[in-house]
């Protein structure tokens, strides 16, 4: 499970742009995630545009209503599962790439920010209950590599 959440201000992407974004956002997390172009794991993969009028956001302590900035956040919630230091990194470079493609830009903009978090295991609820990663790695959209890792990363902070 995975949510990426673009939060921009009103009117600064375009519905083609969300579309696009909807497709690229959850394929820069889903193959790190899962180790694979899994079509079956898409389901498990939100993305939420979020538009905040201009007054209604600010950067270095100005409202964008008085000083316009191409400003965006992306905030990223997946479950807990091994999620090394370039890992993350590769997620974050992906991000930034889609975002900067789907605006038409060749570098994303200095004021866009990605947010990467990892809930905790036994902190994501689903299907009625408490849902853990390692529920999931049966499911078959993960590559063998990926569930070595996950079940060592789990079961090692279990043990110690």
């Amino acid at each position: 499970m995975t949510i990426v959440t673009v939060t921009a201000p009103k009117g600064r992407l375009d519905l083609d742009q969300r579309r696009r974004l909807a497709e690229t956002l959850t394929d820069a997390v889903l193959v790190p995630e899962v180790g694979q172009p899994a079509p079956p794991a898409r389901v498990g993969f939100q993305v939420r545009f979020v538009e905040l009028e201009p007054d209604a956001m600010a950067i270095g302590g100005k409202l964008l209503v008085d000083q316009p900035v191409d400003v965006m956040s992306i905030d990223v919630a997946v479950m807990d599962a091994a999620w090394p230091q370039p890992v993350r990194e590769q997620v974050i470079r992906n991000i930034l790439a889609s975002m900067a493609e789907a605006c038409g830009l060749s570098a994303p903009a200095p004021a866009w920010w990605v947010m990467f978090r990892v809930i905790d295991e036994g902190s994501w609820g689903s299907r009625g209950g408490v849902l853990s990663i390692l529920d999931l790695l049966a499911s078959g959209v993960f590559t063998p590599e990926r569930v070595t890792a996950i079940q060592a990363e789990i079961e090692g902070r279990r043990s110690a």
